[in-house]
């Protein structure tokens, strides 16, 4: 029974146990007791109170004790109330009342911690907010929680606000629990250091986790230091301030750098570190930021064997090895793999070491610093304590910033109007002693002062001799001998001068000082901030006392994609140079997302950089965009596409290849995935040589590809994947049909496999192994082509909405510091909602706030923000608009089409976390109101597109896809292209162009020899062969003219030459010709029975080898010239104004004939040398039909016809030059959005590249010119040309009608030039 009983009882005393371990447990992680509501009146201190009754031990939440409160003496804003918790304390709450019964509460306070009682720590949410939300009155209670606790011993409050019609007056409360921790402190001895060494038996952990706090007043020293075998270690040491991971490979090996992370560590504050070890890679955090490191392979089985800490130990203690310096400072809670070793040392435990000087509590030294936020800032001292007998100077201090320039220290001269300011600028030290408007002595000492470390600065004046020293310890500083003595005459003032200074004592040229100073000296003797903080010492304003309030805003930086971060004191700059992307914090890429998009911009064939995934973390990639196909091709090459020839080898049986690619492999795989259609060519040339060995056994040769290294696959070009099989298997008609590929005949002659692989799975191709080319007389060559892909189907993504209470909804979006949105929309409605994501209070949203404005306006929790563009033209035109809105850190910007960006900063110390909770809504609201009707077309938000006719086709009153593109990009057709529509795009239709190209702006030109002639046939006389002896009128009634629209470009030297000759069966004839003189002539001849009318131009000197351009126009008897751009020349002819039967139409020589005049005869016969370029006959284009399409076209050449670039401003070829670009060259311009026409490093290309340039400058010129001249035409015909028959024959192509390139287009407008 005994027994029973003692069991039960221990069973009751476990249980109990556990209870109690629980119930501390959840108090723990409660953390909510109220911590100042029990303490005595004297763990409180204030500047000042009003009265006894007043004092600020009544400052306790809803006590009604004293008058109900504190309250000071009198209100600003350097008053504070002060709490001593007896002991660090993790503070998680903060509650404040105001005082009881009175007008008296705060709006709005800050909060400090400290440990000390001195150097305080604001409290900052978001890193950014320092105010807190006080009261509306004086007895609710508006409790705060911190984002992330606090561990102090002292709180501090510090009044911003209050309510106008009272005082300061508050009754507070703070929330928490207590705090337990383990402090070592190290002196920075060469010897003052913890080692812990493991057990060399112990089991090695998957990983390894350090976690320790520290503090410190020095920027530098070695905080860490793990040692494996082999001499290999990694460091964590502090160096100005930030953390470095080094990595050292034996003890005199030159460290490594890793990693650097933190900033500003030596400012005496408590700062978190933990390092986690896996097998490839740290997770290295300071504070609340984390980095992921890559190391080295080999530490992947490396095991630690000792730890140091302050000190670098290594293994071997007859090595030393070289670090920074010792750490200096306190470490708490030093933990390894959970292992407390701290508390290992207390109980003395033999793995762990104490060497030097090491105490078990934290020993603080007291430096008080001060603060000059600005721009009133200033602190006012006497000098008389600083003037010895002697007159001389002696003032000593050190200062911190980010600033370049400021006003540190001034005072004047016992001289009438003397003065001496200590300033920077340049973030170098300048003193200059000023007196009577002229400068008697200028000195300049130090480089770089705004980096945010902490410099000392020594001005001593005696004997005559004047220095200036700078961080002394580093040898910096300059002096003179001046002719007069430097003394103060009564003042001296740091940082500014006082706003209405009616003594003029203090006079600053210059910026005001903003940044921390410490350690003042004046005479050798220290300034007591504190007692200038409790105003018995001289007088400042607008400082913050015993505390430095440096922020670091570039750590971490907020600047994206490799973006330089720049700072000063109030704001941050980042620099977007050469990263590719734009913006206030580099987030938006510059570039576009596919050729596709280049092309919608109105770019033509070239080398572009695209950005697959715009402000996504994947870089820029170099492609080659081919846009003369009706499909815009993006061409990724890779390190071998040439035929490559293989012959039997002794070295081995197989031969493997492999191919590296010009752009990253997350790049490609983005690239493959979002386009339509990828190909790549697969080429293998044969002899003896087999292929697959099919349809039986392994195959001789396979390859590799898809994402990665690729998987295998055994078919090849043109055939199925997993077939084991090349095209003519597929399409059965291989050379041997018992096999299923060519080269598997194993036949003595060459054969080839060869064709197209398209599945975008197994794209593109990364190695090739080829197994049968080992035996005698074996030979084959393999080919595999750059990767082609074409399409971008987030580019053409869309829905329609055609309602006003229809959406499509999509999960929240996040975009907390950043987030970029951009669409196409096009509607015919004056309003709506294209976007909206709200959150408990913040919200984003854009709409089309009327029919010529788009509205960004967003919530972070500074109260609502709108961002607003103004259009000049309306917005409800039925045609594709493009929307580019971005928020950041800094500001929020908005972009419509190509107008200026309108943007709106973000409050300096506000918000800037969006935290957003609901459904993102496209095309309407939540509320089902003010919703869009319309398309929205490729809409991203943070470089991911939204599938929006995925959406689209489960969701009602939304259709997906929207068509009716050549409304938006007809234009870009130009010289009579049309446009044609597609279901993803458009594409220009040139049939009815004198050009050709992508946007039928290609001009086709030809050089002509002297016996070169190409004769276009309009119309066979079909009844000739029927009635040989008579030629009625009837039969050529359908090709009779009553006017002409002939343009055509020309160069050449020769005078005279005939360029253009058109013969009828009448005997009538049209000619242009350069006459002897070098003059254009163009003869009319309208009757057969009297004598051509010449009509000559005033342009002179044609013959010069220049590009000339003419265009004529007739209309009856009314002819219009006009030779380049030369005022246009009218004639009248005196003929009926009839061209009848047109015949045939000559370009270059000109054969003999009955019909043809004797004069223009013997011209015609001299042939015409030299270039035609872009001719047209109204809807004909003679010189285009013989070029590009002699076997469909009623076109004659005799001679030599070579096409040419001749016709463009520049005898260089722009395709020539394209083509002999790398992608393997990156010299381009990063950041232009233009085609690269530059990207081989090499003097040769550098002046092909400089001639490009010309030549584009002359052919931007020229279209502009051309598309001048060419809507001036379609004004002159649309006018004039209503005579003419349009209807004359269906056959016959003449209809001078108006150029239908738009015609769903009623407004067409010009956007490519």
């Amino acid at each position: 029974m005994d027994l029973w009983t003692k069991t039960l009882a221990g069973i009751i005393a476990q249980v109990f146990l556990l209870l109690c371990s629980s119930f501390g447990t959840t108090g723990e992680e409660v953390c909510d007791s109220a911590l100042v509501s029990n303490l005595p009146p004297s763990s409180f201190r204030s500047s000042s109170h009003l009265s006894s009754s007043h004092a600020p031990g009544f400052a306790k939440l809803n006590r009604r004790d004293g008058a109900g409160g504190w309250s000071p003496l009198t209100s600003d804003r350097y008053q504070w109330l002060e709490v001593d918790l007896g002991e660090r304390t993790k503070i998680t709450a903060v509650a404040t009342q105001g005082r009881y019964g009175s007008s008296d509460w705060l709006t709005s306070y800050l909060l400090m911690f400290s440990d000390t009682g001195h150097n305080w720590k604001q409290y900052r949410q978001e890193d950014s907010i320092g105010s807190f939300p006080g009261n509306s009155n004086a007895d609710s209670v508006v409790q705060y929680k911190l984002q992330q606790p606090a561990v102090a011993r002292f709180l501090r409050l510090i009044p911003l606000d209050w309510n106008p019609s009272g005082r300061i007056g508050l009754r507070l409360e703070t929330y928490g629990c207590p705090y337990t921790s383990d402090v070592v402190s190290l002196d920075g001895s060469s010897s003052s250091s913890l080692v812990y060494r493991l057990n060399p038996g112990s089991k090695r952990s998957p990983r390894d986790v350090v976690s320790l706090k520290f503090k410190t007043l020095r920027n530098s020293g070695s905080l860490l230091h793990a040692e494996g075998d082999g001499g290999l270690s990694l460091s964590l040491e502090l160096e100005r301030g930030k953390l470095q991971l080094l990595l050292r490979r034996g003890s005199s090996s030159e460290p490594r750098r890793l990693a650097s992370l933190g900033s500003l560590l030596d400012d005496q504050h408590w700062h978190h570190l933990a390092v986690e070890r896996r097998s490839s890679h740290l997770n290295l955090t300071v504070d609340k930021h984390t980095e992921r490191v890559q190391i080295p392979a080999e530490f992947s089985h490396w095991e630690i064997r000792q730890l140091s800490v302050g000190a670098v130990q290594s293994l071997d203690s007859q090595k030393q090895v070289v670090s920074k310096g010792n750490f200096h400072g306190c470490l708490e809670n030093l933990l390894y793999n959970g292992l407390n070793l701290i508390q290992l040392v207390k109980h003395k435990d033999h793995q762990v070491k104490v060497k030097g000087n090491v105490t078990f509590s934290c020993a603080e030294p007291v430096s008080v610093a001060v603060t000059f936020p600005g721009p009133q800032s200033f602190l006012q001292l006497p000098g008389a304590s600083a003037s010895s007998s002697s007159g001389g100077v002696s003032v000593g201090f050190q200062f911190r910033t980010w600033n370049k320039a400021g006003l540190l220290l001034t005072f004047g001269l016992p001289q009438e109007g003397g003065v001496v300011w200590l300033y920077l600028s340049e973030a170098r030290l300048r003193l200059q002693i000023h007196k009577a408007g002229r400068a008697l002595l200028e000195l300049t000492a130090g480089s770089a002062l705004n980096d945010g470390q902490w410099h000392s600065v020594e001005l001593n004046s005696r004997r005559g001799r004047l220095s200036i020293t700078v961080d002394k310890e580093e040898g910096g500083g300059t002096q003179a001998s001046p002719s007069f003595p430097v003394a103060i005459q009564s003042q001296l003032f740091f940082g500014g001068c006082p706003a209405e200074d009616e003594g003029q004592e203090c006079r600053n040229p210059f910026n005001v000082f903003q940044g921390c100073m410490r350690l003042l000296t004046l005479d050798n003797q220290d300034v007591d901030l504190i007692m200038v903080q409790q105003k018995d010492l001289g007088t400042f304003s607008n400082l913050q006392i015993d505390m430095c309030g440096i922020i670091d805003r570039c750590s971490p930086s907020r600047c994206e994609h490799g973006g330089h971060c720049s700072q000063s004191w109030i704001a941050f700059h980042c620099n977007c140079s050469d990263s590719g992307y734009s913006g206030a914090t580099c987030h938006s890429s510059v570039y576009e997302q596919s050729c596709e998009a280049y092309k919608h911009n109105g770019n033509t064939s070239g080398h572009f950089y695209i950005d697959v995934d715009g402000s996504g973390p994947i870089r820029p990639q170099l492609v080659y965009c081919n846009m003369t196909e009706e499909n815009t091709w993006m061409v990724i090459q890779h390190n071998n596409t040439e035929a490559t020839r293989l012959r039997p080898s002794s070295l081995g049986n197989q031969h493997s290849v492999h191919f590296d690619y010009a752009t990253e492999e997350e790049q490609l795989s983005v690239a493959i995935s979002q386009s339509e259609h990828c190909e790549q060519e697969l080429s293998y040339q044969c002899r003896r040589s087999r292929l697959l060995n099919t349809p039986e056994g392994s195959p001789f040769s396979w390859w590799l590809g898809g994402p990665g290294a690729g998987r295998v696959q055994t078919y090849w070009g043109g055939a199925q994947p997993g077939s084991q099989q090349c095209a003519c298997g597929l399409q059965g008609d291989c050379v041997d049909p018992q096999h299923y590929c060519n080269c598997d005949a194993d036949r003595m002659e060459w054969t080839e496999d060869s064709g197209l692989l398209t599945h975008k799975e197994s794209l593109p191709v990364r190695s090739l192994v080829l197994g049968d080319i080992q035996r005698p007389g074996s030979e084959a060559a393999y080919r595999v082509g750059p990767l082609r892909c074409h399409g971008d189907k987030n580019f053409w993504n869309a829905a329609f909405f055609d309602k006003e209470t229809s959406y499509l909804h999509f999960p929240t979006f996040h975009g907390e510091l950043s987030a970029d949105i951009s669409f196409l929309f096009k509607t015919t409605a004056s309003s709506g909602v294209f976007l909206e994501n709200l959150g408990i209070k913040d919200f984003i949203r854009i709409e089309l706030s009327s029919s010529t404005q788009v509205v960004f306006s967003f919530d972070v929790g500074n109260g609502p923000l709108e961002v607003h563009v103004e259009s000049s033209v309306p917005l409800d035109d039925n045609r594709w608009h493009r929307v580019r809105a971005e928020r950041n850190v800094k500001e929020a910007s908005l972009r419509l089409d190509e107008l200026p960006a309108a943007t709106q900063e973000a409050p300096a110390d506000g918000h800037f976390h969006l935290q957003l909770n609901s459904q993102l809504f496209i095309g309407g609201t939540a509320s089902r109101q003010k919703g869009f009707r319309g398309c929205i077309r490729s809409l991203q938000l943070n470089g991911v597109t939204l599938d929006l006719e995925e959406r689209a086709r489960i969701t009602p009153g939304v259709r997906p896809g929207c068509p009716g593109h050549c409304s938006s990009y007809g234009s870009f057709c130009q010289n009579r292209g049309r446009c044609v529509e597609r279901v993803n795009g458009f594409h220009c239709d040139c049939g009815l162009s004198a050009y050709t190209g992508v946007f039928c702006n290609t001009e086709v030109s030809a050089s002509f020899k002297s016996d070169t002639s190409v004769s276009y046939t309009f119309k066979e006389p079909y009844e000739l062969s029927r009635n040989s002896s008579a030629l009625p009128s009837s039969i050529y009634s359908d090709t009779t003219l009553r006017g002409e629209n002939v343009s055509l470009s020309f160069r050449t030297n020769q005078s005279p030459a005939v360029l253009f000759y058109v013969s009828s069966y009448y005997r009538e004839h049209l000619a242009l010709l350069i006459n002897k003189h070098d003059k254009l002539e163009v003869r009319y001849k309208l009757d057969g029975g009297r004598d051509a009318e010449v009509l000559r131009s005033r342009a002179r000197s044609l013959a010069d080898g220049q590009l000339h351009t003419v265009t004529i126009r007739r209309l009856s008897d009314s002819v219009s010239l006009q030779v380049d751009q030369n005022p246009r020349e009218d004639f009248n002819l005196t003929s009926d104004g009839e061209f009848n039967a047109v015949k045939s139409l000559v370009l270059g020589k000109v054969h003999a004939s009955d019909d043809l005049d004797p004069d223009l005869a013997r011209l015609g016969s001299l042939g015409f040398t030299g270039c035609l370029s872009v001719v047209s006959f109204n809807s004909i284009s003679p010189l285009k039909a013989a070029l590009l399409h002699p076997d469909t076209s009623p076109v004659i050449i005799t001679g030599p016809l070579a096409r040419s670039n001749c016709g463009s401003s520049a005898s260089a070829n722009p395709y020539a030059a394209e083509n002999t670009h790398h992608l393997s060259d990156r010299s381009g311009s990063v950041g232009s959005g233009q085609p690269l026409v530059n990207a081989i490093r090499t003097d040769s290309a550098l002046i092909g590249g400089l001639i490009a340039v010309v030549i584009f400058v002359v052919v931007t010129g020229l279209a502009v010119t051309a598309r001048f001249l060419y809507r001036r035409k379609e004004t002159y015909r649309n006018q004039e040309v209503k005579g003419v028959n349009q209807d004359d024959s269906p056959d016959f192509p003449f209809n001078n009608q108006a150029d239908p390139q738009n015609a769903s287009s009623e407004n067409p407008k010009e956007y490519f030039i």
